[in-house]
């Protein structure tokens, strides 16, 4: 799922900077909790330099981690974007780096070539004077720069997974030296499909290193991932900055106009991705008219109302069930007795007028100890009550910013990308070879506009097929799941 809250970019800036983030409202420390590290407990030399960029203090995120990664501590941390992670796992690395040790000794994963170059440029800053090396890998850009940096010698690669892969394969990267792994947007990284990558990394890596996780959100396939690359030992830091109803259930909502609630709900399908959704209506025929939308969009759905026979509610029901869809839209009434753990997200079309209703919607997920999200769709008008189901139960509602043309086809686009170059990576010598005789031909398209749009819907076809295939995945494994 994607940190998309009040800052999208990740950066590490004075705590007088983001005020937001100064006070949690809810802090779960790991078990032999450490005491706090403060900004006195810097190294002269790193604070004069943070002085000079105006740092006064240390933010809770970084108060709270930097004594586990002094300490090697594996960690699991979750903390939104914007709190100050950036700072948090670059302090503690820059002060454990043996300067005159030129080989990587620190490794960054992290979702995309955006925030490589950030992470990598506030690595610069903070390291400024001190001799560390660092090097941003991610794809789309020459590989030459970077294996220059390389073969130099650098002491912390920030990296996407598939170009460091790339880089692995051909005997580029020294691993050896490497004794802390951080992964920044862990849940970032698995919403656009780099577990594999992750997976075949940690094979080059030594066996005995510290890990570190920052997530925004910790569903249950981080916690399986966390379980792959840290000890036994490893612990949970959460810090909280919104009440929630319930454990690991998020409440947010965005702003729309009653008569754009179809295509704000498709953005946030497309920005979110989810696993698993419900999304509910208060009326039988928007259930009705959602289905013909989302089904022409290319969305694989199934939806409950009354009007459906029995024959054909547990044809889709068990569909669901057992992944074989992976979004339900239904009313109220039709939901009722619907009893499944794996659901993701919530999407509330309306707003219900009972405003428990809407507890009970949005306790469709973060069920069995798993994390989960209820998104709203509000319009000006729905404000007002939502703002009273706030008061009512007690619920921090998270308003989110909208999601623009601009940013949701960038996220289409990292997505796409990823897909195609972990397919290019694995790709046989003779079929590499075989591509390579269209490569004149992009030159010629990408001249012509008309041809441009031709490379554009094969990109689009791609991505629909990419997705319809995660769903025949799904189905497989609930498939499996009910043998």
């Amino acid at each position: 799922m994607n940190e998309n809250n009040e800052e999208k970019k990740e950066t590490v800036e004075s705590p007088e900077a983001v005020n937001p983030f100064l006070n949690p409202i809810h802090i779960v420390e790991p078990e032999n909790k450490l005491p706090d590290y403060t900004f006195a407990d810097l190294p002269q030399e790193l604070k004069t330099t943070l002085i000079e960029q105006g740092w006064t203090d240390l933010m809770p995120v970084q108060r709270k981690t930097i004594p586990y990664m002094l300490a090697a501590r594996d960690m699991l941390v979750q903390s939104k974007t914007g709190s100050g992670k950036t700072g948090a796992f670059v302090l503690p690395l820059i002060q454990v780096i043996v300067r005159g040790h030129k080989f990587p000794q620190a490794l960054i994963l992290v979702p995309t070539r955006e925030l490589a170059q950030q992470v990598e440029g506030e690595i610069e800053k903070i390291a400024k004077g001190t001799g560390i090396k660092s090097v941003a890998i991610f794809g789309g850009v020459s590989y030459e720069p970077q294996l220059r940096a390389l073969r130099e010698g650098v002491h912390i690669i920030v990296a996407t997974p598939g170009r460091l892969l790339d880089h692995a394969q051909r005997g580029n990267v020294d691993f050896l030296s490497i004794r802390d792994l951080v992964m920044d947007e862990a849940d970032e990284m698995l919403s656009m499909g780099f577990y594999p990558d992750m997976q075949r990394i940690r094979r080059y890596l030594p066996k005995e290193i510290a890990c570190t996780m920052f997530s925004a959100t910790i569903p249950q396939t981080v916690k399986s991932l966390a379980r792959e690359f840290q000890r036994k030992n490893a612990g949970y830091l959460s810090l909280s900055y919104d009440k929630v109803i319930a454990n690991n259930l998020e409440h947010r909502y965005y702003m729309c106009d009653v008569m754009d609630k179809d295509k704000m709900i498709i953005k946030v399908l497309e920005w979110e991705n989810p696993d698993s959704c419900m999304i509910f209506c208060n009326m039988k025929r928007d259930v009705s008219y959602l289905e013909q939308v989302l089904t022409n969009y290319g969305f694989r759905v199934g939806a409950l109302s009354g009007d459906i026979t029995q024959k054909l509610r547990e044809t889709t029901l068990d569909a669901f069930r057992n992944k074989r869809l992976n979004i339900l839209i239904c009313t109220d009434v039709a939901a009722r007795g619907i009893d499944v753990t794996h659901v993701t997200h919530v999407i509330v079309y309306d707003h219900p007028d009972d405003h428990e209703v809407y507890v009970h919607r949005s306790g469709r997920t973060a069920r069995a100890g798993r994390s989960g999200v209820a998104i709203s769709l509000i319009t000006p008008v729905e404000e007002i009550e939502l703002q009273k189901t706030a008061v009512d139960f007690g619920i921090q509602f998270i308003k989110m910013p909208a999601i623009t043309e601009e940013d949701l086809a960038n996220r289409i686009r990292q997505r796409t990308a990823a897909a195609l170059d972990r397919e290019k990576r694995v790709l046989g010598q003779m079929a590499k070879d075989r591509l390579r005789r269209f490569l004149p031909l992009v030159d010629d398209m990408v001249k012509n506009t008309e041809d441009k749009e031709i490379l554009a819907y094969l990109l689009d076809r791609y991505y629909w097929k990419e997705h319809a295939r995660k769903e025949e995945e799904r189905e497989h494994e609930g498939n499996n799941g009910t043998h």
